[in-house]
């Protein structure tokens, strides 16, 4: 199979599916280059409230595919800390689901999901040090922040891979499903997800990612906000609510602050790497 990142919609939720079997789904050259504009895409769809990042089969990603670091390591690198912050500056809640091997560029972008989601077997690593790499600052950062400084220093200097189990004590993944039940506990986040209101996670996903910059932003679109009113009108009247504001509607730009697109990935496709 050629190298690719498979797509597809469904129930709101975008799925990004990383597929390169032939070497445990490590990212090309062009598979990091596709990763932005098909999120920037996703971003400006209304239709997507939430989206999820996993690995064809039993892997989520083995990193980046060695060969293409051989003629310019520095570019290389370049392309993967853009496909990162790509998926970090993501509006909408991401799930990363986690099978097999999450190492080297895969805990990258496993990282710059909001939350983790990992099968019994997982393992992960951080291993830039097997390849004498400096691993990015803002990386790095990211890491410190779900793990602490200690267990970043650990992964970083030894480059081991640690278990999933390990991986939920230090913070790095949220929840560990046994075996044959990930996809199953991942359709059911994802359904509360999309539930929600995307503007109280919009705002949410800025605050902890350290925007404390933007209170006046969020504290303008809130004032006399639909969702509010939906929100406590269905808290009284003891129903479900049907929240509908959302990044992508006119008037309500992008918290990410991408530029304009001309058009959203279809609802299911591939681009080939």
């Amino acid at each position: 199979m050629e190298p690719q990142l498979s797509h597809h919609v469904e129930g709101a939720v975008a799925t990004v599916v990383i597929r390169h079997p032939a070497k445990r789904n490590a990212m090309t050259a062009a598979m990091w280059r596709a990763l932005p504009p098909l999120l920037e895409g996703f971003a400006r769809d209304p239709g997507v409230r939430a989206l999820v990042l996993t690995g064809e089969g039993g892997t989520f990603c083995a990193g980046a595919d060695i060969s293409t670091l051989q003629g310019s390591p520095a570019q290389a690198q370049t392309l993967a800390m853009a496909a990162e912050e790509a998926l970090a500056a993501f509006p909408k809640p991401t799930l990363a689901a986690v099978r097999g091997h999450c190492v080297g560029g895969g805990a990258q972008l496993a990282a710059a999901c909001d939350l983790r989601l990992a099968e019994e077997g997982a393992l992960f690593g951080v291993t830039p040090a097997r390849l004498g790499i400096v691993y990015p600052a803002s990386s790095t950062r990211r890491l410190v922040s779900l793990v602490g400084p200690a267990t970043a220093k650990y992964l970083l200097f030894t480059a081991e891979l640690i278990d999933a189990a390990r991986a939920l004590g230090t913070g790095l993944v949220d929840e560990v499903l046994p075996e044959g039940e990930l996809d199953k506990r991942v359709a059911e986040l994802t359904r509360v997800l999309v539930s929600r209101s995307q503007l109280t996670q919009a705002a949410a996903k800025e605050f902890t990612d350290g925007r404390t910059d933007r209170d006046a932003h969020w504290a303008e679109r809130a004032d006399g906000n639909p969702d509010t009113v939906e929100g406590v009108a269905a808290f009284l009247e003891r129903r479900q609510p049907r929240f509908t504001w959302s990044v992508a509607a006119p008037g309500s730009p992008s918290s990410s602050g991408s530029p304009s697109s001309s058009g959203s990935p279809s609802s299911s496709g591939s681009t080939s790497g």
